[in-house]
């Protein structure tokens, strides 16, 4: 669709060469401006910013449609309770490690927790706080202090509320837009049930909305129970969806956690039962943020620039008129009608009318991502007919006469390509873990791990085994999937037969 001279003038590096493409591209499409003066704070371009907006749209629903309701707690959280949560996740990790039960350890460690992380306040204009506040790098401590408030009887429950915040972290690595940035766009849905199995109800209930979502953007996922040893230790257990990226790299997008009563023994929310007893709640938490954008950008785009899934981007439809001297007034007037048209069907259009080359704006949108294109000109106005072409650079020429239900027809199957192709490139990506062999006391691969491959191997070993599995190929253990495989296979380490599957993958 646009000429090697164009794009070379351009500067767009090729997608192979990704650690320089996606930098490249979230600035060169309008995504986000990096020159803030606070590293990992970007500035969101209205561009960028629609699109983030249209994914939050997606979420939004899913929320309404699941009895989920929408709040907005504070930003700053006074310090005292993030020392209460540092003693919960302290108590907590020291249980797991010791293989008891926490309620059999004193409450009288602590550890950092997110204090290394936390944006401290520590001054009201010139007065010193009393107590020094922190902005949220999430909200459990903020949520639960009102829990209690909120929660007296089973007829309470279950309480889910959301909200789609910003939350800070002081991220000390190397900053990446969208993925690894120190001011999150952050959505966290907060539940608290009568026991654990309604909890788990809502942990069943998080899995089928992530898999709509990710429908929505085309972005196929590994979905794992995370190791023991990379749980939150404020959680029973993580499950966590990952999205592998074109350099073979894997992105967390989204995560849900079962906590069982451990928050709500440690905030004292408490509920009284049908029997006219006081009991614990079981609490969940299901987290997504800007990365999901970070990931459709890296899945779906090519050499000339983004790709977007029809359901976020901020224009799914880009007219260009084709204008000569003499025919301009009749060719603008034809084209609004066009648009008005396609807008009265829900599609969202977007009218070029610079004066600049057509050329020139068939590169930008390219670049831009927007899924169809339809140019109009003095040939299509005797003919009666407009002339569409696509991301994917599928062209077509429609009648005017059926325009709105053939250009539906167009997205929907621009939408099932984007699936389809995402999902093939993922399936290449994943391939099983080489054999390991042990000799002379040491293991060894049978042959080398690939830079930019996902590893899936039968594994039926303990922490020790898995360790030594990550420092020989250089990955992490993602976790356990969901799925098992359809037969027993000996574990990579331990020869024990087994169903369980786990993958490794270099991560970000």
């Amino acid at each position: 669709m646009v000429n090697q001279k164009n794009k070379a003038k351009s500067g767009i590096p090729p997608k192979s060469d990704f650690n320089d493409w996606y930098p490249f591209i979230v600035e060169a499409s309008g995504m986000i401006d990096k020159r803030y003066p606070i590293k990992g704070m970007d500035v969101w371009r209205p561009f960028g910013w629609k699109t983030m907006k249209l994914i939050d749209s997606h979420t939004h629903k899913e929320m309404e449609d699941t009895n989920h309701g929408e709040c907005n707690f504070p930003l700053l959280i006074p310090e005292d309770l993030l020392e209460k949560e540092n003693r919960l996740v302290s108590l907590l990790k020291r249980a797991r490690e010791q293989g008891v039960n926490p309620e059999d350890l004193r409450n009288d460690e602590e550890e950092a927790g997110f204090k290394k992380e936390v944006y401290w306040v520590k001054h009201a204009g010139e007065n010193k706080l009393d107590i020094p506040m922190f902005l949220r790098p999430t909200s459990e401590t903020a949520m639960y202090t009102m829990f209690p408030l909120w929660i007296r009887s089973h007829a309470d429950l279950p309480l889910k509320i959301y909200q789609i915040v910003n939350t800070f972290r002081y991220e000390t690595k190397q900053t990446r837009s969208f993925i690894r940035v120190r001011e999150i766009h952050f959505f966290e849905a907060h539940t608290a049930h009568v026991d654990e199995e309604d909890a788990t109800k809502q942990i069943n209930e998080d899995l089928e909305i992530v898999s709509r979502l990710m429908e929505k953007f085309a972005l196929p996922t590994i979905i794992s129970r995370r190791p023991t040893w990379d749980t939150f230790p404020g959680a029973w257990y993580t499950i966590a969806i990952d999205v592998i990226m074109p350099n073979g790299r894997t992105l967390q997008v989204a995560s849900v956690h079962h906590y069982r009563d451990q928050w709500a023994k440690a905030f004292n929310i408490r509920y009284e039962n049908i029997e006219g007893g006081q009991s614990y709640v079981h609490q969940t938490t299901y987290g997504m943020s800007e990365r999901l954008l970070g990931a459709i950008i890296g899945v779906h785009g090519d050499d000339s620039g983004l790709v977007l899934p029809p359901d976020v981007s901020p224009f799914q439809i880009v007219l260009i008129p084709i204008i000569s001297k003499d025919n301009s007034e009749i060719i603008m007037n034809k084209i609004n009608d066009i648009s008005n048209k396609l807008r009265s069907v829900g599609l969202r259009t977007h009218l070029d009318e610079r004066k600049i080359r057509p050329g020139q704006k068939y590169y930008d949108w390219e670049l831009k991502g927007i899924p169809l294109r339809l140019d109009f000109g003095g040939r299509d106005l005797k003919a009666n007919t407009i002339m569409c072409t696509t991301r994917l650079g599928d062209k077509e020429i429609i009648s005017l006469d059926n325009l709105e239900d053939k250009v539906i027809e167009i997205i929907e199957d621009f939408k099932q390509k984007l699936i389809i192709n995402s999902k093939i490139k993922n399936e290449k990506a994943i391939i099983r873990l080489p054999s390991l062999e042990h000799s002379s006391g040491k293991w060894k691969l049978t042959d080398e791990i690939s830079a930019n491959k996902v590893y899936w191997a039968p594994f039926e070993g303990n922490d020790s085994d898995a360790e030594i599995v990550e420092k020989m190929t250089s990955l992490t253990f993602l976790g356990e999937s969901l799925e098992e495989l359809s037969n027993e296979m000996e574990c990579c380490i331990t020869g024990k037969l087994t169903k369980k599957k786990v993958f490794l993958a270099k991560t970000y």
